[in-house]
Parts: structure tokens; sequence; C-alpha cells
């Protein structure tokens, strides 16, 4: 990957998510002071997917401002939370610590996790919305792997790619399924967890097939232990949603049955 060339890119959507973080810790999609108090943060597909935890060192990627690690600490895993929003990890910590939770929360990159020695782990947790803002999956998949101990574990929970493919605002389908090399810029006005929130900041982001998330996983010593598609979103992000029953939400034609959540579970050899 050419750090430098993205480096504009992850600056301005560094930016948008300080601005993005101070919305979202106080939205009522967040629900921070539930969680804190002893809510899950977790949906239902991870409560039904990820195994025991107790004791097993989880390293949680775009941890935002934490409360899905909180919730993952209080599964018994010992977890470390990495973003590369300032004002996501200076939350997260103090969430955490009113929460009474122990987590060590770092700021970097995405990119950078290599570099701050964290040692190895036993799960690699990520999801929702994170891929989009990662240019290059092979460096990423290097970055999973390398972080594992030998049959450590990923669990990635992801929206769909075919669900990115459409215009939120439009209906249309205007994004291509397969990554060109190069990002897109939109226009945020606001943010999915608050509509009414003026944000009015550009952000990039990049278009990923199921394949390209896939394949570099296998060529770093990784083996597909489980992967699942699901009809519903476990949450009410994108414009139009429609609800399908508690908890779980539908973007697109009905008839058409987009996919809109997919899960990959890997295991390091």
């Amino acid at each position: 990957m050419d750090y430098q060339t993205n480096r504009k890119y992850f600056e301005t959507n560094r930016q948008l998510w300080e601005k993005r973080t101070h919305v979202h810790i106080g939205s009522e999609f967040y629900e921070t002071e539930a969680i804190v108090a002893g809510k899950s943060s977790l949906t239902e597909i991870e409560e039904s997917l990820l195994p025991d935890l107790s004791g097993k060192r989880l390293l949680h990627l775009q941890c935002h401002f934490g409360l899905d690690t909180i919730s993952l600490a209080r599964r018994g895993a010992i977890c470390t939370g990495i973003d590369f929003s300032k004002e996501a990890i200076s939350s997260a910590k103090a969430l955490s610590k009113k929460a009474g939770v122990s987590i060590d929360f770092r700021e970097a990159n995405v990119y950078d996790t290599l570099s701050l020695n964290l040692g190895k782990f036993d799960v690699v947790f990520t999801s929702y919305g994170v891929l989009c803002w990662l240019p290059d999956l092979e460096e990423w998949a290097r970055i999973v792997a390398d972080s594992l101990s030998p049959g450590g574990m990923l669990y990635l929970a992801e929206f769909h790619p075919a669900l990115y493919m459409f215009d939120f605002n439009t209906g249309s389908m205007s994004y291509p399924y397969f990554n060109t090399g190069n990002p897109f810029e939109d226009l945020e006005e606001n943010t999915y967890a608050d509509g009414s929130a003026s944000i009015a900041m550009p952000s990039f982001f990049w278009s990923h097939s199921i394949s390209e998330v896939l394949k570099p996983l296998l060529e770093n010593r990784m083996v597909i232990d489980n992967f699942e598609e699901f009809p519903f979103s476990p949450f009410n992000c994108f414009p139009a949603m429609k609800e399908l029953g508690a908890g779980r939400f539908y973007y697109g034609p009905e008839s058409a049955q987009v996919p809109q959540v997919f899960v990959v579970v890997a295991r390091k050899i």
C-alpha cells in the first residue's frame, strides 16, 4: 500500500470521525449510558457466533469509542482497542473507567497496528462499517494474521458489499461491486446515528468485493471456519431502511432480497 498517497484520505476521514464521535456518544442510536451501565452492545449475530472469550486476549480494530470493546470485556476477554480518532479513544478510556472495565485503548491507524508491539492475540474482532475506510485489504489481512497466535480467530461482521452499491439517498445502484483502486468522495451532511446533526464534512471510502476480503486472508495463513450472509442489518443506519422485526432492518427492494450483512470467522494456522 502506498501510505503517502492515502495519507490525505486518512486525515480527512479522521477529522470526520473526530466530529462524528462527539455526536455519536450522546445519540439514542448508541445508547451509551445504558451500555456503560451494563447493557450489551453486541448484536444477535455476535451473540450467536462468538465463542467463549474468557481469558482470551482480544484485539478490537477500529473500535470507535469502545462500546463493543466494553461488552467484549464483560464476556471475559482481555481487550485492547485501536482507533485512529483521538476523540474516540479519549472517550473510550473515560467510558470504560466509568463502566469499571479495564481495557487498553490505543490511538492509531489500523495500518500502524504492528508498530505498537502489542504482542499476539487469541481473537481479532472488527465490525460494521470498517472495511470501506481501508484502501488495501491485502495489508489489512497481513496485519490481522500477524496479530494472531497460531489457532487464533478473526471475527469480522460487516455490511455486505452488495448493499454498498446503492446510493442511499437516491435508491439507485451507483457504486461498483469491485474495488477500482480509487476512493469515492462523499459529503457527509449528517451522520447515521443522528440525521439532524450538522456534520458537513467530506469523506473518502473504497468498495471491496467478498473475494477481496477472503482471498488475502487465505493467502496469510488463515482458514475460513465460517462464512454467513444475512438478509437483515441489526442497525437502522441507512436512509429509508424498513424494519423487518425487532432489531432487524432492510434496505432495498424487498423482492430483490439484497444481502445486508456478512460474517467471516477465520482461524490462523
